[in-house]
This record gives structure tokens, C-alpha cells and sequence, in this order.
């Protein structure tokens, strides 16, 4: 066995002694799963090794990544990033873990470490946008109808030019109440939009220029994953210098990286881009622009929703046209020119704006064609469908098939990377998640990536990688029972059955309500609210009849209430305490058959000769099934139940990786023991 680097051993050493300082100094207990981690990050970062760390709740994560990745800052005067994927995560981080740990730090490292928050640039307040942009602002086409719309838009932009006289940010986040997104978006910009800070009236003053610049000059900078996806995709650097990157809640990387690297295209965005050209271009341009937007409208409302396998018929050339138009649109209006800035803010606002417009669709428009340009489908990097709703009608969308190969060539090639979750291991591994990041696996790359899976070169010693389960401080077998009701007829499509009805009656009576409970659709969590609401005598709330955030309040202050939601409360949920006995799943939480992006990330992976289903389909279920049994234990004093009842995960032979990917809680399919248990719990609870 290599003895380990002196260097590496000191480091060891140096976070061990400041985690421990950390750890006293907040109150904390010590805890091994903590140590391991800390100590796992910090070798990491030395030697320059991406690692995967599988936290469970409790092990005190935040600090374990935290506390290494400061003492490396401080020591090497670099940045190190960390990014998250929820805000509620970042508030925690900013304003609670890092002003308490850089305090606690202080006395032991020379000075007090500084962080800051950056968010994208349509996160903050645009003074340019502000100043140039009436009171007043245009309405939607939907909503001249509709007059209360309208009058709301109106005094919520009234409102944000008020809060612009007193706000030191700029940060939306800020702002209590919060506004509509359409009035935000009168007085903001995204990256493509500004005119940036060289050429900005009031660059000096720019709020995100501001934050950009406080957060050049820090030890840790916390941002999300949106914006280190925007960082990957660009060529502009978008956060600050930095050698490592920590990326918390890394279960959700691949789905928010995917999001930012896709582009949607419907009439109303060219129309609306039209309107934004009006007093800028001769009548011929503007002429064809409502052109393409009729015959887009026109292509659109005629397909059926789901995945284009080829161009349909006649979609080339109305695709063509919408490409052709906003590019001569774009050399019609011009570049904005300097002296314009100073001249006339105003028109240089309203030039930008509709320049951004054009370009967004042009560049969706052949971002499209260049796809279907590609005659071998499995060499296509992007997957094209259509959606509809009500509201926007038909919605042209266009997704990367994997992001693998971004992430590996633009996360991974450039920085340190450190990866953790309380879910990470799925099927009791780490594989499946490492290759959807563009990592290199044991079993081999079987990555859908197109780049990747045409022998694309990579430098080895930048795809090394590492793992660790940090375990858990609960002793799951102990204080938690795993409920698999074997005996249940498998969901069908028709909705709950009354045997399942029965059964969720049966269990929440039980644990004398204390349930949260998880349907894999809205329709299925509304139903069983409805019709169990008069069999049940404790309270029951459903998702839907008031925001998220204030009815997991209302869950959590009332013990006998129960809650019936669906997806944001798989992952959202945080109720410790006497409030949370039983968690139900209704059904084992696969993707929608006809979800366009996973069925075509699943024939890919057939179509390389793997198991589509179990790379796409169940991995995405484990995902969500651990992430949902994860509600139940959320203290050291908590103990329960998780109840799946589709009978599925007992019968069939995906069960059983579906069931690795759980927490170890002691199993069984005796609905008779499960009831003893529930109800033992709520009588120490009286």
C-alpha cells in the first residue's frame, strides 16, 4: 500500500482540527459520517480528483463540504464555487451556514473568510431597463381581454419602480410580496439582452454588475445550478475565476443543465418579436415576420403533440421562412452603436430588446434545422417535440439528448469537481447518475451522448473519479418500517381503486393522520383528498388549495393533519417531529410513457445495445422513490412508516434495484404489523 502525500496528510489533518473547531463552536455534536466526508473532500481537492458523496439526512453535509473547501480557498486564495439547486438551499447556505461557520473559522485561519450569492442577470433589477421602460407596461395579446389581468400588471410594474428608490440589491428574492413573472420581466433582463457594462448608461450602478464584482473577490461564492449550466454553455465567463466546484443536490444537475440548454419556438414569441420591430423596421420586414408567425401558427396547430423523428411534411420551408425573416429583421434594425447609448437610452433599450428577440428564435429556428440536417438519428445531439396547453397553445420545444459530453468537457475537464446528495446511489451504486454526468464507469461508458459515444478524446487524469457513502446518523432498520403492499392489485390507468383507498384510510387512521402523501399525478392526489375526506377524521389538505410553502406549514404545525400532494413534494418536504409518522406512495413514479426527452434518451440507450427501461425509465423512479422515503426521517428522534403501494416493487424484477436505492428501513408486507406499529407511535405521541 502507497503511503499518502505529506501535503495531503497535513490538509487531512488541518480540516479535521478546523471541523472539529466548527463543530464546538455551533453547538454541534460530532459526527463520523461528517468526518469521512470532510476528509474525503479535502483529498479530493488536493489531488485534484472529482468525487461523488452519497450524505444521507443528518450527517451535516453543509459543513463537511464547507469547511474543506473554505480551508482551501484560504490557503491557495482561489474561489471555490457551490452551487445548489433549490433556493431554499441557498437561503440556508447564505444565511445561516456560512455567516455562522466563517465567525466560528476566524480565529483559526488569520482572518474572516468571505462568501457572496450570484444569481443569473434576470435575477436582479435592470436600472437601464427600469429608467427606459413606462409605468405603464404593454400588455399580452391574452390579456386585452381580460382587464383585471392587465390592471394587476400595471400596479405590480408601478410597484417595482417604487421598490427601485429603496433596494441596495436588486435581488428579486428581495422583494415581499413577490410579483408575477411577466411584471418582472418589465424591468429586467436577461444575459442576451444587456448591453453590457462597457456600453450601459448606468453600468456603474448595475446591481448584477455589482454582485458579479462582490463575488470576484470572495472564498466561496454560492449560485445554482441554472447559472453553472449558462457558465458551461457560454463562452463569456460567467462566475468568477475558480479551481473547485461543489455541487450540492447533485441528483437534480442533469435535469437543470438540460433546462438551460433548451430553446422552445411558438407563434406568439414571433409575433411577439414583431410587435418589439414595429417603429424599427421598414414595412417589408415586419411583413414577413407576421408572415412566419401565421404559417408557423398555421405548421404548429396541425401536428399532433410528441417527438419529430424526421421534419414533417412542408415544416422545412415554413421553418426556413421564420429563419430568413428575423434574419433580415436583424440586418434591418442594425447594431446598437454607441452614440445611441447616451443619445437616446430609450430607443438603444428598445433596439436591444428586439434584436434579443430575433435571435432567440433564429438561433432555436436552426439550432432545428441543423438537428434533422444530421441523417443518421443516432449521431443527433437534440430531441425536438410538441407540447400543448391551453394557455401559450402549441409549443415547439428542442432538448440536448444528453448533456454528458457538456458537462464532461466544460465542468469536469476545468475544475475540481465535488458531487453530493442524500441520493446518489441508485440500485446501490453510483454508476448510473456518474454516466449521465459524462463520467467513465467499471461497467464502461454506455453514455447516450453522441460525442461521447463516437470515441470524443478526453485527458484520463481529468475524468478520475472517487465515491463515498457517508452513511447516516439514523439507524434506519431500527426506527423506520418499509411498507410493501404485496398484496394490492398493480395500479392500472383508470385512477385509485377502492382496495388502495381502503388501504390509505386504513394506514393514515392508524398513525391518527401525521401523513404525507404522494401521488404520482395531480388528478390521483385530488381524487383520494376528495374521497377520503369523509372517511377520515383528521384533517386533510391537498395540494392546490393554497401555496406549497404555507401548506407544509400548516402540515407541520397541526399533528393530525395529513397532506396529499404530488411532485415538488417528493423533494420539498421538511417536517421533523411528531407531525410526520407515515409517508404513502401511491405508485412507483416512472417517467410518462409519452414524455418525449426520456423516451428518446431510452431507444438511445437501446439502440447502444443497453437496458433502455432500467437506464432511463427505472433510474428515474429509484430517483424519486428515494428522494420521497427520504421525508420520513428527518431528526434522530423521528421514527415511521413508508408505505408503497403498488405491488409492483415487491413482484416484479425491477423491484429489486428499485428497492436498493431506498434507505435500509426494516421491510415487510404485513399490512397487520404495520398498523400495530402506526398505531403504538401515535399512542406515545398522546
Amino acid at each position: 500500500m502507497s503511503q499518502p502525500d505529506a501535503d495531503v496528510t497535513t490538509t487531512s489533518t488541518a480540516v479535521t482540527d478546523l471541523l472539529t473547531k466548527a463543530v464546538t463552536s455551533l453547538g454541534g455534536t460530532k459526527r463520523d459520517g461528517q468526518l469521512r466526508m470532510a476528509n474525503a473532500v479535502a483529498h479530493a481537492i488536493d489531488i485534484g480528483e472529482h468525487l461523488a458523496v452519497q450524505a444521507g439526512t443528518g450527517t451535516g453535509k453543509s459543513l463537511a463540504y464547507l469547511v474543506p473547501a473554505i480551508h482551501h480557498a484560504v490557503q491557495s486564495g482561489k474561489t471555490a464555487i457551490v452551487s445548489t439547486a433549490t433556493i431554499a438551499l441557498q437561503k440556508q447556505l447564505i444565511d445561516r451556514d456560512l455567516p455562522r461557520l466563517a465567525e466560528a473559522l476566524a480565529p483559526h485561519l488569520g482572518r474572516t473568510p468571505q462568501f457572496a450569492i450570484l444569481k443569473g442577470r434576470n435575477n436582479y433589477l435592470c436600472l437601464n431597463k427600469l429608467h427606459n421602460t413606462p409605468d405603464e407596461p404593454e400588455s399580452e395579446p391574452e390579456e386585452l381581454f381580460d382587464p383585471f389581468a392587465a390592471s394587476r400588471l400595471g400596479r405590480e410594474v408601478r410597484r417595482l419602480h417604487d421598490w427601485a428608490e429603496t433596494t441596495e440589491t436588486g435581488d428579486r428574492e428581495e422583494l415581499t410580496p413577490g410579483v408575477i413573472d411577466q411584471a418582472w420581466r418589465q424591468v429586467s433582463v436577461t444575459s442576451r439582452e444587456c448591453l453590457g457594462v462597457s456600453r450601459c448608461p448606468v453600468g456603474v450602478d448595475c446591481f448584477a454588475e455589482r454582485a458579479r464584482t462582490d463575488a470576484a473577490h470572495v472564498d466561496i461564492v454560492v449560485t445554482n445550478h441554472a447559472l453553472l449550466a449558462i457558465g458551461a454553455l457560454s463562452d463569456a465567463q460567467i462566475l468568477p475565476e475558480h479551481d473547485v466546484v461543489i455541487v450540492d443536490e447533485a441528483h437534480e444537475l442533469v435535469d437543470r443543465v438540460t433546462g438551460a440548454a433548451a430553446a422552445e419556438l411558438t407563434a406568439k414569441t414571433v409575433l411577439a418579436a414583431a410587435r418589439k420591430c414595429r417603429k424599427l423596421l421598414e414595412d417589408r420586414d415586419a411583413d414577413s415576420l407576421h408572415s412566419a408567425a401565421d404559417s408557423l401558427s398555421d405548421l404548429l396547430d396541425t401536428i399532433s403533440p410528441g417527438q419529430w423523428e424526421t421534419l414533417p411534411p412542408g415544416s422545412e420551408y415554413i421553418l426556413a421562412s421564420v429563419r430568413d425573416a428575423t434574419s433580415s429583421a436583424r440586418t434591418a434594425i442594425g447594431p446598437i452603436r454607441s452614440g445611441m447609448l447616451s443619445a437616446e437610452p430609450e430607443a438603444a433599450t428598445a433596439r436591444s430588446a428586439a434584436l434579443t428577440a430575433l435571435e432567440e428564435i433564429h438561433d432555436a429556428v436552426v439550432r432545428i434545422l441543423d438537428n434533422f440536417g444530421e441523417p443518421d438519428p443516432a449521431k443527433r445531439r437534440d430531441v425536438v417535440w410538441i407540447t400543448s396547453d391551453d394557455r401559450r397553445g402549441a409549443v415547439l420545444r428542442i432538448a440536448p439528448l444528453s448533456v454528458a459530453g457538456l458537462l464532461r468537457s466544460r465542468l469536469f475537464a476545468e475544475s475540481t469537481v465535488i458531487l453530493t446528495s442524500a441520493t446518489l446511489t441508485l440500485g446501490g451504486a453510483f454508476d448510473a447518475l456518474a454516466r449521465n454526468w459524462g463520467l467513465p464507469t467499471d461497467a464502461g461508458e454506455t453514455s447516450i451522448d453522441p460525442a461521447l459515444a463516437s470515441g470524443q478524446p478526453a485527458n484520463p487524469t481529468q475524468l478520475r473519479w472517487s465515491s463515498l457513502d457517508a452513511g447516516s446518523p439514523f439507524d434506519h432498520p431500527r426506527v423506520g418500517i418499509l411498507y410493501l403492499a404485496k398484496h394490492l392489485p398493480p395500479p392500472g390507468r383508470d385512477g385509485l381503486v377502492p382496495s388502495h383507498l381502503d388501504e390509505i384510510c386504513e394506514l393514515i387512521n392508524a398513525a391518527g393522520g401525521r401523513t404525507l402523501a404522494l401521488f404520482s399525478s395531480m388528478r390521483a392526489a385530488r381524487d383520494a383528498a376528495d374521497m377520503l375526506a369523509q372517511r377520515i377524521a383528521t384533517p386533510i389538505l391537498c395540494q392546490g388549495d393554497n401555496s406549497t410553502r404555507q401548506l407544509v406549514q400548516q402540515f407541520a404545525d397541526d399533528e393530525a393533519t395529513s397532506l396529499f400532494g404530488t411532485l415538488s413534494l417528493w423533494q420539498g418536504v421538511d417536517v421533523p417531529g411528531p407531525s410526520l409518522s407515515l409517508v404513502i406512495i401511491d405508485r412507483i413514479p416512472f417517467p410518462r410513457p409519452d414524455d418525449p426527452l426520456l423516451r428518446a434518451r431510452q431507444r438511445a440507450v437501446e439502440a447502444r445495445g443497453g437496458n433502455g427501461f432500467m437506464s432511463i425509465a427505472a433510474s428515474h423512479a429509484a430517483l424519486l422513490l428515494a428522494q420521497g422515503t427520504g421525508r420520513l426521517l428527518r431528526s434522530v428522534d423521528d421514527k415511521g412508516v413508508v408505505a408503497i403501494l403498488d405491488s409492483r416493487i415487491a413482484t416484479a424484477r425491477y423491484g429489486g434495484f428499485l428497492r436498493a436505492s431506498l434507505p435500509p428501513l426494516w421491510t415487510t408486507t404485513d399490512r397487520s404489523v404495520v398498523v400495530g406499529a402506526l398505531q403504538r407511535i401515535t399512542a406515545s405521541r398522546l
